[in-house]
This record gives C-alpha cells, structure tokens and sequence, in this order.
C-alpha cells in the first residue's frame, strides 16, 4: 500500500523545544561553555560530530549522574513543539506514517513521548535512533554505526522506505534543525528547517532546498495544502 506521504523528523530541537543532550551537557555534564567550543569545531568541521557528541555526553556519568537520572531530569525540564500533538494526530488519522530519525538515544525519545503524549504514540510512530549500554551509574551511548555522525539517517530512510510501494511516489518530507540531518535531507522531497538554526545555514552553503518553519502548525499546513494539490513541493522553497 502507498500512503499519500511519508515524514521523517528529527527528535531533539526539533520536535522538542530544547536539545535534550545539550540539557544534559550543560546542566549534567561539563557545562555550556566546553560544550559550546565543541559545538563551534563541529560546525567548522575540525570536529566529527560523533567525536564531539560523544565528549559531551560522556561527561554526564563522569560527573556521578546515572542514566535513570538523566531521563528524570528530561521528563520535568523537556517541552514539546506546540503545534507537534496536532501534527502527530493528522498524520495517524490520515493514514501518513512517521518516522523520528535521530542522533540522539531511544529510551530517552521513547520515554519524553510516552509523557508528552501518552502510551498510545508507541503504536503510530517509529522511533529509529542510537541505544545505551548501562553498567550501574556507568552508561554511554551506542552508536547504529560507524559514520561521522553515529547514525547515518539517509541509510535508515532507505530502508524505512523499502516497507512501501513507491511506485504511486507519496511524498517524501523530512524536518530538522541541525548539521546531522543533512544526509536526510537530501533524501527526501522537502525538507523543512528548524528557523534560526544551524540546518538552516548548512542548506544554503549547500544549495539545498528547503522551507522554514516555527512550530509543527508550519510544517502540518504546507503539507496539507501539497497532499490536497492545493499546493506545489516547488513553491515552498527557499
């Protein structure tokens, strides 16, 4: 079967307000200021953002703070997008399945989900992300492979797509907001851009296109309006 649509998104600045790794970090870990040098190298690319991520989210256990703290943490200082419950229900109602492509962990995702929007979300949206390894208060990240970015998402989109038949083209959509949705973005039809962050920046270094969003209220009337054909892929660009 060939649903209208497909989306992809990223979890962390994206469908959340906040990065929850950068809350970590800052708050947990090392802290804004050694994080936010490590964030400018991997922007100028002098450092992978595997590397960098890695650093950041290793000093979390090393400063005595365990994986289940981590999540409490999460659960009480993490908002979701506002317009990101309407979104997820059109999307469910309409028959467009979702994907969240992320960098970041999944017990975290599927945990801040299960909060925002209760149990039921498990069913209708596909989590593919990094997993952890826990040994007592010890913990790290567990990468899905060996790419610069720990999880190369354009792969992951492949094979997500491969569930389908594409033969009827539904239309692919991807939203992000930083340097390591840039593979993604390339593999699908549009993507939206967080405003304001680095994706943004990247896309037009790039010449990639793209269209800006807010919140999900954004993303989910353009692609309304494209799945009704009231509009064209090409007249949201950038």
């Amino acid at each position: 079967m060939s649903p209208p649509a497909i989306v992809f998104t990223d979890w962390d600045g994206t469908v959340t307000l906040q990065d929850s790794n950068d809350v970590l970090t800052d708050n947990l870990g090392f802290g804004y200021e050694k994080r936010k040098v490590l964030n400018d190298r991997m922007l100028n690319e002098t450092l992978s953002f595997r590397e960098g991520f890695d650093e950041m989210l290793r000093s979390i256990p090393a400063n005595g703070h365990s994986f289940q703290e981590c999540v409490d943490y999460l659960l009480q200082h993490i908002k979701l997008d506002p317009g990101f419950k309407e979104f997820y229900y059109w999307c469910h109602e309409n028959g467009i399945p979702l994907y969240v492509i992320s960098s970041g962990m999944s017990p975290i995702i599927e945990a801040l989900l299960k909060k925002l929007l209760g149990q039921q979300v498990m069913n209708h949206v596909t989590i593919i992300s990094n997993g952890v390894e826990i040994n007592g208060n010890d913990w790290h990240i567990v990468y899905r492979d060996d790419t610069p970015f720990g999880h190369d998402k354009a792969a992951s989109i492949k094979q997500c797509l491969m569930n389908y038949d594409l033969s009827k083209k539904p239309y692919l959509f991807y939203c992000g907001d930083g340097v390591s949705d840039l593979s993604a973005a390339k593999s699908c039809d549009l993507l939206f851009a967080r405003r304001g962050k680095d994706l943004v920046t990247f896309c037009i270094k790039q010449k990639i296109h793209f269209t800006q969003f807010d919140t999900f209220r954004d993303i989910l009337s353009d692609i309304q309006k494209i799945v009704s054909g009231e509009k064209k892929l090409e007249d949201c660009f950038e």
